[in-house]
């Protein structure tokens, strides 16, 4: 059954950058029984009905890092799209079988608090089980296949972030 017909689900997704320059990945928790590669990815979530892309961020990181101590510090100009898998687009346990993939909104955000602040076990439903700062450049090779194009655009657009803070951490 093809899969154009069904619509993209709306999203946010989270760039956070360290003092050092570096940016949060996490490793997902549904990768139970499988190979260490690919499990990796930045922070993200769905945007309510009515809700602000900009609200949507911040409600995200702290449901999913357990803080949104953090500033925006750029936009993504676009909404950047990707396909799931075929075999992955109809099955209940992703999206419910309802989307074809995900419409996303990125941003750039400076972290402003501690290491000691991201709790992934904050939420009662966590969706990662370690994290760690890596450099951009490496996102893509983290990233798993269907999602590496996004991960290439936000490693070459938000590449000017990928530098160390002139401002003291607090």
């Amino acid at each position: 059954m093809p899969s154009d017909d069904l619509p993209y689900r709306r999203n946010v997704g989270a760039v956070l950058f360290n003092a050092a320059g570096q940016v949060l990945v996490a490793r997902r928790i549904d990768r139970a029984g499988k190979s260490e590669g690919s499990f990796w990815q930045l922070p993200q979530g769905g945007i309510d009905d009515d809700e602000d892309p900009r609200a949507a961020i911040f409600r995200e990181l702290a449901e999913e890092i357990g803080t949104s101590n953090a500033e925006i510090i750029a936009e993504h100009p676009d909404w950047l799209t990707y396909d799931l898998p075929e075999h992955l687009i109809r099955t209940k346990t992703v999206f419910g079988g309802r989307f074809r993939g995900q419409r996303q909104r990125w941003f750039a955000l400076r972290f402003l608090g501690q290491d000691q602040d991201i709790r992934l076990d904050a939420d009662p439903h966590p969706e990662f089980d370690a994290w760690r700062w890596t450099a951009l450049a490496e996102l893509p090779a983290l990233a798993v296949a269907f999602k590496r194009p996004i991960y290439e655009v936000l490693a070459r657009d938000f590449a000017s972030f990928a530098t160390p803070s002139k401002e003291p951490t607090p």
